[in-house]
């Protein structure tokens, strides 16, 4: 009995042992397979068939799978999940990896465009319920929806501020990464308000800068001698004025029908510098007014109409950077945040001809408190932590503006360009010099409307320099003066050319704002492998084990038989 049973036992530890693995089913296939197995049995059993039918033998789709692995090695049949490592799927950005916007999966015959009111105000979805499809289509619609994974939050939700930095890339975080999705269709041309970024202000405040640069060259008594006229000055305060209020009615456009995208550039950490800049318009439009419409004394109001909405704001932002959490300054510092700094010197500057002395201290100790915690913040290291493209270099301009500003101000408020106000100007006046000696930052740019908001800086060196050659009369100030007015106005004369070529020749001023329609999550991840190798290895070892002790026991049994 002993030898029988021997000789049937499975004793040979080296014998190979093989294992179906098959895909699991969904539910509701596990239940479509239990009824057409039912019905399969009652028909055997008709025609005389008692041959049970298997789930696994059931008609399965194209990506299903079907192997025997080892479970001596493990990894025989496992090599497709090698190449599934190295292939890293890339998105083309175009808005249709989402089920409500694929144009295949629309509902009817005729597929519809980009659904763009998901960015649409609130109150004004109401109105469009002529628009909207039918029961049935929204019924399908809300199906579709709901299995699709990016759509399950709504849009109107505040996008974290991190995930901003993972998911678009650039100095100005204007540009999707390869890897990720967007909300919109990205092959299709966006309504023009959906185009029109916030960062549009910056035209204003070049053209804004250039008047009070020109006024500066018109009085001034170290600039006499170029005998400027002051018509200068009052066409480009006419220019800047027309082009604020352009600008502002726009926008206000835009936060009327599409204030969920107006939130999003709000929580931008970028675009959120440039909600300060209408209220630095308006300042700057203010103390470069022409001599010829400027009253005795400008009223206190003038001043407390610009820089009321100015502080608020600025309480807000500033709030946020030292209370901590995921917009602390170290998170969002950029060169853009200089403008929310500069604004306490512009400020300043006015405050100081409405004749409030007091309130223009007030608002310079505010702004070179947080300059020297930004100056300090992005000279260690940019948070993205990353080198900048050669697109848009010139972002580091923005560092001269605050410094220069200061110097201005704190001449305005003592009445003389005392050693305060020289000791911000040579900071201004290297950072500047810091930036022309390196020419390649200057090469191979994108034009983009951006770029306006880089020119002000230059303008305000200019100013300084200015009322530094006032204080100090010699050939080597008033020839730097000269300098920098020439590459400030030549500057803007440029870019201002551009901007129409862009805008009616070419047509390209406004391409659709990709930056606006991010997911909140990442939608599509990199595709991992059914089963990582030590997790086959680690499940291999314990089937491993459980057979030799299983065998052993057995052996044991015919022994003591």
């Amino acid at each position: 009995m002993n030898n029988g049973a021997s000789a049937t036992s499975p004793h040979n530890s080296f014998q190979t042992h093989f294992l179906d693995i098959h895909e699991v089913l969904p539910e509701d296939e596990e239940e479509e397979g239990v009824i057409k197995m039912e019905d399969n049995k009652v028909t055997s059993s008709k025609k005389g068939l008692q041959k049970p039918i298997k789930l696994r033998e059931l008609k399965r789709p194209q990506r299903s799978f079907n192997r025997q692995v080892s479970l001596e090695t493990g990894f025989s049949v496992l090599g497709v999940e090698s190449k599934a490592k190295d292939e890293k799927k890339v998105l083309r950005r175009s808005g249709r990896s989402f089920g409500g916007f694929d144009s295949a999966n629309r509902v009817g015959a005729e597929a519809r465009k980009g659904d763009f009111n998901i960015f649409r105000t609130k109150s004004t979805l109401s109105k469009q319920n002529s628009l909207l499809p039918t029961r049935k289509e929204k019924e399908m619609e809300a199906q579709r929806v709901e299995g699709a994974t990016g759509l399950n939050e709504p849009v109107n939700k505040s996008v974290p501020v991190g995930r901003y930095f993972d998911a678009l890339r650039g100095p100005e975080l204007d540009q999707v990464k390869d890897s990720e999705d967007i909300l919109l269709p990205k092959d299709e041309i966006w309504p023009f308000l959906l185009r029109f970024p916030i960062n549009c202000f910056g035209i204003c405040l070049g053209l804004s800068s250039q008047a009070v640069l020109w006024r500066a060259l018109s009085t001034s008594p170290a600039t006499k001698f170029l005998h400027v006229t002051p018509f200068i000055n009052l066409s480009l305060w006419l220019l800047a004025l027309a082009t604020l209020i352009s600008v502002s009615i726009t926008y206000l456009l835009k936060c009327i029908h599409y204030f969920e995208a107006v939130k999003r550039e709000y929580f931008h950490p970028v675009r959120v510098n440039f909600f300060f800049a209408p209220w630095v318009v308006c300042m700057f439009l203010a103390i470069g007014l022409p001599p010829m419409l400027e009253p005795a004394k400008l009223h206190p109001a003038i001043w407390c109409a610009f820089m009321g909405p100015y502080f608020f704001l600025e309480l807000k932002i500033y709030g946020q950077w030292l209370s901590g959490g995921k917009r602390r300054l170290c998170k969002v510092a950029n060169p853009s945040s200089h403008l929310s700094v500069v604004g306490n010197f512009v400020g300043a500057i006015l405050a100081s001809k409405v004749g409030w002395i007091e309130a223009a201290k007030f608002l310079w100790s505010i702004g070179f408190a947080h300059y020297i915690v930004v100056f300090v913040t992005l000279y260690q290291r940019l948070p993205t932590s990353e080198a900048l493209p050669k697109e848009l270099h010139p972002v580091y301009s923005m560092f001269i503006a605050a410094p220069s500003a200061a110097s201005i101000a704190w001449g305005s408020i003592y009445s003389e360009f005392d050693g305060c106000s020289r000791t911000c100007f040579f900071i201004a006046l290297f950072l500047y010099i810091s930036l022309v000696v390196r020419i390649n930052f200057f090469t191979g740019f994108r034009f983009s409307v951006a770029w306006w908001s880089y020119t002000f800086p230059m303008t305000t060196a200019s100013v300084a320099t200015i009322k530094y050659a006032e204080q100090v009369p010699s050939v080597l100030s008033k020839g730097l003066a000269l300098c920098l007015s020439f590459m400030s106005s030549t500057m803007v004369s440029v870019l201002f050319v551009s901007t129409l070529l862009h805008a009616f020749f070419w047509k390209t001023l406004f391409p659709n704002d990709l930056a606006i329609a991010i997911t909140k999550k990442r939608l599509v991840k990199e595709k991992k492998p059914f089963k990582k190798a030590y997790d086959i290895k680690r499940w291999t070892k314990q089937a491993l084990t459980k057979n030799n002790s299983g065998d052993k026991e057995f052996n044991g049994e015919n022994k003591v038989v």
